[in-house]
C-alpha cells in the first residue's frame, strides 16, 4: 500500500485579486470559487486530496507550509473541516519568512521523513489557491500520478491542465510519445509563459499542456534531486531543519525552522530549482493529463471565468444591483453596488476600498498594489476588518488623534497583556461579559459598561465566557499605529 502525505502549499499574497485579497488575508483563504461551496480555496485543497484514499493508497497527515502571520487563518479553517466529531489531522510548517516554493517543500520532505522513519512517503503537493471542477477526474489523474511514483525508482510526476485557450499567462508542459499503462506521457521540456503567438502555435501542436504546479514524488527523491541540481538549497534547508522547533495546541502540531538559518536559504521555486532539469536526467518525470475545469484564479477575469453568470454574462457577489450590462464582474462587500450599461467590467468593492478595471486588463491590478506599497498605505495590507487569532477587529471611523474600533472576543479567548506608548483607550461593552486588567485591577463589565485605560498602562482584554464578547475601543492620543504595542504576556506567542 502507497502511503500518500498531502502538502499544501500556503503562501503567496495574491495581488492580482487586490483588494479582497491583501497580505494579511491573502486569495486562499478566500471563498471565490463560484460554484455555491462556501469552503475557502484552501479548504478546498486539503479536502480535494483526502479523496484519493483508496484500498491501495494509505493518506497520512496533512502538512501546511505557511507563514507564521497566517497561522491563525490556517488553524481556524482547519477546524472548520470535520470528519465526523474529528478536525482533520495536520502539521503546520511555519515559514519566518518567504523564501518561495524549494525550501517550503524542503521542510515538508524532511517533516515526512520524520514522521515515518522507516518508510518513504510519497508526497502530493499542490497550491492552496486553485480551483477544481471536476472532482471525479482530478481524483483518477492524482492516483494515476501515485500509482506512477510508487512504480518508477526516483521519478516524479505531474498534472498538466489540457489547454483551453492560447495563455500566456501559464508556463507549459511539452509531452513525448504515447501514455504508458499508468496514463503517463514523458515529459520532453518545460517552457516559459510564451507570447501570444506562440501560445497560439502550442494550442494547435496539441503536445503542450498547461503546468498546474501540482507534483507527486517520494520525499527522498525530492532531496536528492534537490541536492544534485541546487545542493546550496539543500545544505541550507537541512540546516534551518535541524535547528527546528516544535510545540502542539489544540490537536495540531507546529514546527518552526530555525529563523536565522531558514532566513539565509535562497529564494527559489520548485519549477526552477529541480523539476525544469529532470527530463533526460536521473529523475524521470512523467505527466497526467488533467481536463476538470482548473483554475489558478490569477486575476478578476479568472474568477468572472469560473463564477456562475447570468443570461447576460454577469457575476455577481453581494448586494448588488445591475441594468444594461453585460459580461461583467460586480462584487460587493459591505453596501449596494449597482452598475447601469456598463460591459466586461470588474467591480470590487470593500469597506476601504473600491476597483474598477477593464476586465481584459485585470492581471494589471499588481501595477496598482506596487502603488500602495511604494506610498506605504495599510490598504495593501489588511482590510479594515482584520482577523486575529483572539476575534477580530473592525477600524470603523478616525480622525486626527482618535481612531474607533468594533472588536470581537471569541469565547474563552483573550488579548496579550500590553501597554501603549502613545496613547490612551476608551472600552464600552456592547455584548457579553468583559474580564478586564487595567494596571493592578482585574474587574468584571457587562452591557452598557465602560472603562477608561491610561496611556503607559499595563491592560488586558479577556472573554472568559462562552458567548462572544464585542466592544467599542475609543483610541485617543498622538499615535495610534498598530506598531504601537508592548506585550508582556501572550497566549498566542506573540510577546
Amino acid at each position: 500500500m502507497a502511503l500518500v502525505i498531502p502538502v499544501i502549499l500556503c503562501g503567496g499574497s495574491g495581488t492580482r485579486l487586490w483588494p479582497l485579497s491583501r497580505s494579511g488575508f491573502p486569495k486562499q483563504f478566500l471563498v471565490l470559487s463560484g460554484d455555491g461551496s462556501s469552503q475557502s480555496l484552501f479548504q478546498q485543497a486539503v479536502e480535494r486530496i483526502q479523496t484519493v484514499a483508496s484500498s491501495e493508497i494509505q493518506l497520512g497527515p496533512t502538512l501546511v507550509v505557511t507563514g507564521e502571520d497566517h497561522r491563525f487563518l490556517v488553524l481556524d479553517q482547519l477546524r472548520e473541516l470535520k470528519r465526523g466529531s474529528k478536525s482533520l489531522d495536520a502539521t503546520l510548517l511555519l515559514e519566518p519568512i518567504g523564501r518561495n516554493t524549494a525550501p517550503a517543500l524542503s521542510m515538508a520532505a524532511f517533516c515526512a521523513q520524520q514522521l515515518y522513519k522507516d518508510q518513504d512517503p510519497i508526497l502530493v503537493i499542490t497550491p492552496a489557491d486553485q480551483t477544481i471542477q471536476n472532482q471525479t477526474a482530478f481524483t483518477k489523474a492524482l492516483q494515476d500520478c501515485i500509482r506512477t511514483v510508487e512504480s518508477t525508482s526516483q521519478s516524479i510526476a505531474i498534472l498538466g491542465i489540457t489547454p483551453t485557450a492560447p495563455e500566456t499567462g501559464y508556463g507549459y508542459i511539452q509531452r513525448s510519445g504515447e501514455k504508458d499503462q499508468s496514463n503517463a506521457y514523458v515529459v520532453a521540456r518545460f517552457v516559459e509563459k510564451p507570447d501570444s503567438a506562440t501560445a497560439k502555435t502550442y494550442l494547435a501542436d496539441g503536445a503542450y499542456l498547461w503546468n498546474s504546479g501540482m507534483f507527486v514524488l517520494k520525499a527522498s527523491t525530492w532531496l536528492a534531486a534537490l541536492k544534485e541540481f541546487r545542493a546550496d538549497i539543500a545544505d541550507t534547508s537541512n540546516t534551518a531543519w535541524l535547528n527546528k522547533s516544535e510545540d502542539h495546541s489544540g490537536g495540531y502540531g507546529f514546527i518552526r525552522p530555525g529563523k536565522k538559518e531558514f532566513k539565509a536559504i535562497p529564494s527559489e521555486s520548485i519549477d526552477y530549482a529541480v523539476i525544469e532539469k529532470c527530463p533526460g536526467s536521473q529523475f524521470p518525470i512523467k505527466m497526467i493529463e488533467l481536463d476538470a475545469g482548473w483554475n489558478d484564479l490569477g486575476a478578476w477575469d479568472a474568477v468572472w471565468q469560473v463564477g456562475k453568470q447570468d443570461s447576460s454574462g454577469n457575476v455577481t457577489s453581494g448586494d448588488t444591483l445591475l441594468s444594461n450590462s453585460q459580461n461583467s464582474l460586480v462584487h460587493a462587500t459591505s453596501r449596494l453596488v449597482t452598475a447601469v450599461g456598463v460591459e466586461n467590467l470588474i467591480i470590487v468593492e470593500t469597506a476601504d476600498a473600491v476597483l474598477v478595471a477593464d476586465r481584459n486588463n485585470s492581471q494589471d491590478v499588481k501595477n496598482i498594489v506596487s502603488q500602495l506599497e511604494s506610498q506605504k498605505r495599510e490598504e495593501k495590507n489588511l482590510h479594515r476588518k482584520v482577523a486575529r487569532p483572539w476575534g477580530w477587529y473592525d477600524s470603523v471611523d478616525e480622525g486626527e488623534r482618535f481612531k474607533v474600533k468594533r472588536i470581537q472576543v471569541k469565547p474563552g479567548a483573550s488579548l496579550s497583556l500590553q501597554m501603549h506608548h502613545h496613547r490612551a483607550e476608551h472600552w464600552i461593552v456592547v455584548k457579553g461579559v468583559a474580564e478586564i486588567t487595567n494596571g493592578d485591577q482585574v474587574i468584571a463589565l457587562t452591557e452598557n459598561q465602560s472603562t477608561y485605560i491610561p496611556q503607559g498602562q499595563t491592560h488586558r482584554l479577556a472573554n472568559r465566557g462562552t458567548e462572544p464578547l464585542e466592544i467599542i475601543e475609543v483610541q485617543s492620543g498622538s499615535y495610534l499605529g498598530e506598531d504601537d504595542i508592548v506585550r508582556f504576556e501572550d497566549t498566542y506567542g506573540r510577546s
